[in-house]
């Protein structure tokens, strides 16, 4: 055993002769580097990122953050690959809720509790926190916490002689739309090739219908995703569907060409988080970028959920499970005034602690009331529910998009997954 242990070795150290000089360099002169990825993958994004990389490298003499971005759905399954390998990330983008819970209890995420009652971390709401901790122990932190609405284009509603009014209850909502497809607009943006960015949809549907009572009965067992408001919700989603609210060609569309659709006066409007502005600003090729406004998904009549009712989530980083505590610290400088500065303005955030209303877009306001009005916050089910699950919600409502499930089908498909995977 010791001398397989000594051929080993040898070849470790042989293996590690091998390096570039550079990594041998770094190795000699004690550098310390943190893996840290994310998923804003705009030139502005990129670079607020590295600056705010290079100011704590400034500040912490033999630290390098070495950084990769990646696209939404490409870095969701590169991170499930890389820890289900063992192996993630010392910090990564996160939206709390469930899936965080599956990597914490399969021991990939470090807990960070004894570093976040200092420093200007320590200024984020414990109901903000909460989306990053789970049985007591805290995970991560969120840098912006927002909500998903009707983001819609002024100057096309204007055109169009309507108001954020117009669209305030469902009945009110389609008919609005067949005004707007009557001046040659398509009503919504749907980048449906990405399966995440459509089931929206129904989830608010059925929030508005059921409320949180009906989340917590089918969360709970005593209801289910497949009955009542559930079933009623993609039931109404066939309907809308059908009506062709729809840019052509959605379902080849991207999330980055949906909202670039509407800041470029093709469609009136799309459902989307609080990152639509500047994602629609970023991929427009007319690029109106001052014709943004924001409103709540509309009431269904009769329902039990409420307007101020809303869904959204925190975008955030936790730490992963063999990290150092470096890592740590550049989470928390993230809300030193210097990079937090950077993060309100060129990442588009919803400030987590205070002092910065006033430097971030104006329309980010009304995400922010959106918020503090919420008597029932829900997380995006994707996030909150367990990941498998969340799956599987994208592909059943993906296949009412298609035309190729039933909304029975469709319920029942995710409420299989539900009882399989909770």
């Amino acid at each position: 055993m010791k001398k397989i242990s000594l051929i080993m070795l040898v070849l470790v150290l042989a293996c590690g002769m091998l390096f570039a000089g550079g990594k041998k360099e770094a190795a000699a002169s004690g550098t310390k580097t943190i893996t840290f990825w994310h998923l804003d993958t705009t030139d502005e994004q990129q670079a607020a990122w590295r600056q705010i990389a290079d100011n704590f490298e400034a500040s912490h003499p033999g630290v390098k953050i070495e950084i990769t971005c990646l696209e939404n759905e490409a870095f969701k399954q590169k991170v499930a690959t890389v820890v289900q390998s063992g192996n993630p990330p010392d910090i990564f983008r996160s939206w709390g809720g469930g899936v965080m819970v599956e990597q914490a209890d399969a021991g990939m995420l470090r807990t960070i509790n004894d570093y976040v009652t200092t420093g200007n971390i320590s200024q984020i709401g414990k109901g903000a926190m909460g989306v990053y901790a789970f049985d007591g122990k805290q995970y991560g932190a969120p840098y912006s916490l927002g909500t998903v609405g009707i983001w819609y284009n002024k100057t096309v509603f204007a055109d169009c002689g309507l108001t954020p009014d117009d669209f305030s209850t469902w009945s009110k909502f389609l008919k609005s739309c067949d005004v707007l497809k009557a001046k040659g607009y398509a009503p919504v943006a749907l980048g449906e090739k990405e399966t995440w960015t459509g089931f929206y949809w129904w989830t608010y549907l059925a929030q508005r219908l059921g409320g949180e009572p009906d989340f917590l009965a089918a969360y709970n067992g005593t209801g289910a995703f497949n009955t009542g408001s559930y079933l009623k919700a993609m039931e109404m989603l066939k309907d809308f569907v059908d009506t062709k609210p729809f840019q052509d060609g959605f379902m080849a569309t991207t999330q980055a060409e949906q909202e670039a659709l509407v800041a470029d006066r093709v469609c009136a409007m799309t459902l989307m988080g609080q990152w639509a502005p500047s994602t629609g600003r970023d991929n427009a090729t007319k690029g109106y970028n001052d014709e943004w406004g924001y409103m709540s998904f509309p009431e269904v009549e009769g329902g039990a959920g409420l307007l101020s009712d809303t869904q959204g989530g925190g975008d955030g980083y936790v730490i992963g499970k063999n990290a150092p505590d470096e890592a740590i610290e550049f989470l928390k400088s993230f809300y030193e005034p210097e990079n937090y500065k950077i993060i309100c303005s060129k990442l588009n955030a919803c400030p987590v602690v205070p002092g910065y209303e006033d430097i971030i877009d104006p329309v980010m306001k009304d995400v922010v009331a959106a918020v503090k009005a919420a008597g029932y916050y829900q997380l995006y089910y994707d996030q909150f529910l367990p990941a498998a699950v969340g799956e599987d919600i994208k592909a059943a409502c993906e296949a009412i998009y298609a035309g190729t499930k039933t909304p029975k089908e469709a319920v029942d498909m995710i409420q299989a997954s539900w009882e399989a995977n909770r």
